[in-house]
This record gives C-alpha cells, structure tokens and sequence, in this order.
C-alpha cells in the first residue's frame, strides 16, 4: 500500500538503460513511488489519467512522433496541473521556464541525491503553491453513535459556506451512512459506477450526488453485498483525481480499522477523531491512541472533536483529557432540538439554522480545521485560506 506521504512518479523515457537506471535509484528508497515508464510520448495523457502522477520526469530526446520537448509544450498547454522536470544532457542544455512548462531541469549523468532533490523539490514547490493538491481531512470515530456521519455533513456544508469547493466521500463503504443521511434514492450513483483502468474528471462529474449547501458527495455503494466490489487501489485513485479538483475533500469513514479504513487514514493529511463523554467512548479513544503510535502517525495529524461538550452525562471531562493526554483540540455543544429535525430531513443545521449555538460551533470548528481566515469587515469574494497548522 502507498504510503500518504509517497511522491507518484511518471518517467517518460525510451531509453532502457537510463530507465533502468532511474529505476534502480528510487528501489533503495521509499519516499518517491515510480508509478509507470513510458516510452511513447503519445501514450502519456492516457498514462496521467490512468496514475494521477505528482511530478513528470520527460526525458528531451524522446523519440518518436511526439518528442520530448514537443510533449513538454502539450502538457502545459494543456494545463495538466502536474510538475515536469525535463531530463537532459549537457549537450543539449535546456533552461529553466515555468512559463513554458519546466518546472526543473536535471542533467545526465546524475545520482541518487541529485535525482531525489529535484523531484522532491518541484512536488514541494507545486503542493504549497496555489494550484497544489486540497486538503484530505477523514473523520473517524472509535465507536457508533457518536454524531461522526452527521458532523462530517456539517463541517462539509461549513466549509461550502466558507467558500471552499468541497467534496465529500462516503467511506462507509458497507452500510452508506452518508446516503442513509442524504436520503438518496437507491439508484443514486455510486463510487462502483466509475471506471476501474483510468477516471476522468467527467467521468467523476457523472457520478457525483449533488448535496445539500453545495456539497458534492461520492456515495458508497446501494447494497451491502457490493462493498467487496470497492478495491483500495481504485479509491486511491478516486482520491488523487478529487485532490485536484477541489479545494477541500472530506471522507466519512466507517467504524473498525479494515484495509480501506486504514488506507484512507494513511492518506489523511489531518484524522479528525470525534469522541463523546462516554465510557465506552473514552476507551476506545485510547485505544486507538496506542493504535496510531504503532502505525506510526505523528501527534499532529489526529485532532480530536468533543461532541455533545456541554453533555458530560456524570464524567469529569479531567478524565478524557487524561485518556487524550492533551487537551481536545475542537469542542460542539448538544442541540438536539436544532440537529435531529435538520438530519431527519437530510439537511445540515448549520444552513437549516445558522444562528443555533451546535451551528455557530460547527462553523468555528470549520475555519480553524480548514485554515479559512475570516474575511475582513465588508470584504467580497473568496475568504482566503490560511496556512494549515
């Protein structure tokens, strides 16, 4: 399984010596995956679609009826969205130019070091800038019943209203939650009506389910028995596709750690974990806790949700904070009266009643997790996205 933090590498080259080499080079490492090598230069858009590369390796003495530098020039034109670093010899010195589409040259012959810190690099340069991939926040809880799917809507629908363009995946992949909430028809689309070989951003448009507040959401399959259908390979896939289109994607996940759960927490730039004042709750939190350490996510990238704060239900809120061994990061008060008309309905509260105090808390929650500025005082347009944190 490809690790979160993995570079997805796509060389073109038609020379097997130096793919073999290049091959050899990324074998003794594991920050960068080598994902594909063509050596038809026509062949690379199909191949792009295909792999959702993060950075482009196009060797400028490709041959062929589309040459090196020829398809460097087609994919800029074409405004792929992905860094390319042209590979050359000093015979044949190229420069520099993104205005031309180079993102970086890199000069036979070359090592290990050279080859990691230029593709290291260019992908850095292109994720903090502002056409990088969105952020992926998964939201997961230890146990049911803890408002997870709900809240997933809600901060969704928040960060609509914030201005981002969101996305929202329904990664209970066996039982829907998301569609159960949404109330969709059966016949609604699903994640399993997209192409398994390669997706297109109009194949996704096909099957997204419009939501409430703007929210496009890709709905888990209709049918239980159909879960085993949905591969872990294609959701990556899913995934990196929607990471490019969007500014934020947000996957509700089901409850229990099976192989696609814990891909898509290995992907998460940030787990959002909702726990409650409750038992049952508050043990499997540390529980979990001892999990992520194992697996090896740093601290910093689960931040923890109190639900229902002002419903401690006889628990000394001293006591989850002992479990957490740090100070929750985000706290929504109970409103029942606001949120279970609202969800019965399948809209969210913070647009169904923005001024109810689990609404103003949601929205709060939304701009500190999703780093959205408030927009100054009678500004319009777009808020702007602060850096994450």
């Amino acid at each position: 399984m490809a690790s979160a933090d993995q570079i997805r590498l796509l060389l073109v080259e038609d020379v097997p010596q130096v793919a073999q080499y290049v091959r050899g080079l990324l074998t003794a490492q594991s920050s960068v995956r080598l994902v594909d090598i063509v050596s038809d230069g026509t062949l690379v858009p199909a191949r792009i679609n295909e792999h959702r590369p993060d950075v482009i390796v196009v060797d400028a003495l490709l041959q062929g009826r589309l040459r090196g530098m020829q398809l460097v020039k087609m994919l800029h034109e074409n405004e792929v969205g992905v860094p390319v670093v042209v590979l050359t010899v000093p015979q044949n010195p190229v420069t520099v130019d993104p205005d031309k589409g180079i993102a970086q040259v890199l000069s036979m012959p070359f090592n290990g070091y050279d080859l990691m810190s230029t593709i290291t690099g260019v992908h850095k340069a292109a994720s903090t800038s502002d056409h990088g991939p969105s952020k992926l926040v998964v939201v997961f809880a230890p146990k049911g019943g803890v408002g997870k799917t709900t809240l997933a809507l809600n901060l969704a629908a928040a960060a609509s209203g914030l201005g981002l363009r969101t996305a929202l995946i329904d990664g209970s992949i066996q039982f829907g939650d998301l569609r159960g909430l949404l109330r969709a028809p059966r016949d609604a689309p699903s994640m399993l009506d997209l192409p398994t070989d390669r997706i297109s951003e109009n194949d996704l448009a096909d099957v997204i389910w419009k939501g409430p507040a703007n929210v496009e959401v890709l709905l888990a399959p209709p049918r239980i028995e159909m879960a085993e259908m949905v591969l872990v390979r294609d959701l990556e896939k899913t995934i990196s596709l929607m990471r490019r289109i969007y500014d934020l994607v947000m996957v509700d996940t089901g409850v229990g750690l099976d192989e696609l759960t814990l891909a898509l927490l290995d992907q998460a730039d940030t787990i959002l974990e909702i726990v409650t004042y409750d038992a049952t709750t508050i043990r499997n939190t540390i529980a979990m806790a001892e999990t992520f350490q194992k697996i090896g996510y740093p601290p910093s990238k689960v931040r923890y949700l109190v639900n229902r704060a002002d419903a401690a239900a006889g628990i000394n809120p001293a006591d989850l904070r002992t479990a957490l061994g740090r100070e929750p990061e985000y706290k929504i008060r109970s409103e029942g009266q606001v949120v279970g008309p609202a969800s019965n309905q399948g809209a969210p509260y913070v647009t169904a009643e923005p001024g109810a105090n689990v609404s103003r808390d949601t929205i709060e929650v939304a701009r500190a997790l999703f780093g959205v500025a408030a927009a100054p005082a009678g500004a319009r347009g777009r808020p702007a996205l602060a850096a994450a944190t």
